[in-house]
């Protein structure tokens, strides 16, 4: 008894806020590199595919951290994991900062995609573990946490990259994260208790027996669907800025988008949550992809200022909740002593998406010439994804009908 009534209690909510902040200050190293690629290509003197090479491995780090770290939480808990993955990206930032070259600094930026890792899918299910009627909006408001740093920290480092260069950036972002989120952690000690665990178990028992998929199908039907829509996603977040220097509007205006984008994304993730509470995780996740598809197909024909900051606008309140959907469904269905593991492969799945679509954008960008067939290329990725959660939707309906 003592253990169900911690679930949406007040503690649990003061964890969430707890790991709210340092999760804001903790996913830096997500989009760091994103702002300041335009410096570093052009002090190296890159072409554009080879200039998003940090951003691939960033997310490289950043997607086998979440596969990785979620084990450590369901085994030692979500204090030990912060800290270590703390260690790793502050001193990856410190030690890129002074690097001479580029491959140097490129590899650096595994340890930065790794430690920021656990500040997000692994942050995310440590505090799924604690709601149960509220767990929709709890996994949304965690989740909003890497939209916030990337909306918040562009702008706040904008004048430090004007002076200093991209190398002053992650000298102030290295000292940060070690500052803020290695305190943090030691706050977020105390573990479930047992008899909430059971609690939790019980409702995603049941709902699992209603889909007729067994776990390993349903996490891996949800890594497709997850690297497909990140590919479409990767599009207007990885290339924003480097889009709007190309199109002669600067690197500050492309970080006023990327942080208007995020911001969206942020209402977007908090407006899913509220509706995944009613209606599922599911079918939620539909309703975002479709959306995104929609936003995507709106940027072909925009290339002035005005059009380009409305687009970016809706492409973030169309796409902001797709990712924590993930980690609801994932609760939903998959027993609470996996939730680490679990979220952390699916979460995992949709960061090998981001690389691979930060990438792939580059490549098209240089081969054609401009972004248009990026564009298109994320559309067709979007299209893939909707069709597994369209397949996983019908088959949970039907099985759900079928006379027991």
């Amino acid at each position: 008894m003592v253990g169900d009534s911690i679930l949406d209690s007040g503690y649990s909510w003061r964890r969430l806020m707890l790991s709210l902040a340092i999760s804001i200050v903790g996913n830096v190293g997500m989009w760091a590199v994103i702002v300041v690629l335009p410096s570093m290509q052009a002090e190296f003197g890159l072409a554009r595919a080879d200039s998003t090479i940090p951003y691939t491995l960033t997310m490289a780090g950043f997607a086998l951290g979440n596969g990785l770290i979620g084990r450590v939480v369901d085994r030692f808990g979500i204090t030990w994991a912060l800290t270590g993955a703390a260690l790793a990206q502050g001193l990856g930032f410190l030690a890129a900062a002074i690097f001479p070259g580029f491959w140097g600094v490129t590899f650096l930026h595994l340890a930065v995609g790794l430690g920021a890792a656990a500040c997000f899918g692994p942050l995310i299910a440590d505090v799924s573990l604690w709601f149960l009627r509220r767990r929709g909006i709890a996994v949304a408001l965690i989740a909003s946490g890497n939209y916030l740093s990337g909306a918040i920290w562009p702008v706040v480092l904008s004048g430090v990259l004007a002076e200093g260069g991209w190398r002053a950036v992650y000298t102030i972002m290295g000292w940060a994260i070690l500052a803020v989120v290695i305190p943090g952690a030691i706050f977020l000690r105390r573990r479930l208790p047992e008899e909430a665990m059971a609690t939790s178990d019980a409702a995603s028992s049941a709902r699992a027996r209603a889909t007729g998929f067994s776990p390993n199908m349903l996490t891996i039907l949800l890594g497709l669907a997850g690297i497909g829509c990140c590919v479409a996603m990767s599009m207007p977040q990885v290339h924003i800025v480097a889009f709007c220097v190309d199109l002669g509007y600067g690197p500050a205006v492309g970080g006023q988008m990327l942080s208007l984008m995020l911001l969206g994304g942020v209402a977007s993730r908090i407006l899913s949550g509220l509706v995944a509470d009613r209606i599922g995780g599911v079918m939620t996740l539909l309703i975002g992809s479709v959306a995104q598809t929609l936003a995507l197909v709106l940027y072909l024909p925009s290339d002035g200022l005005m059009s380009l900051y409305v687009v970016s606008t809706v492409f973030g309140l169309s796409q902001g909740g797709i990712v924590p959907s993930y980690a609801v469904i994932v609760r939903e269905y998959l027993p609470a002593r996996e939730a680490g593991s679990r979220v952390g492969i699916v979460i995992m799945t949709t960061i090998i998406g981001m690389a691979l679509g930060g990438w792939l954008s580059g490549w098209i960008y240089d081969v054609s010439g401009s972004y248009f067939l990026a564009f298109v290329n994320g559309i067709a990725w979007n299209l893939m994804n909707v069709g597994i959660i369209l397949l996983i939707l019908m088959r949970t309906r039907r099985a759900s009908m079928v006379p027991a």
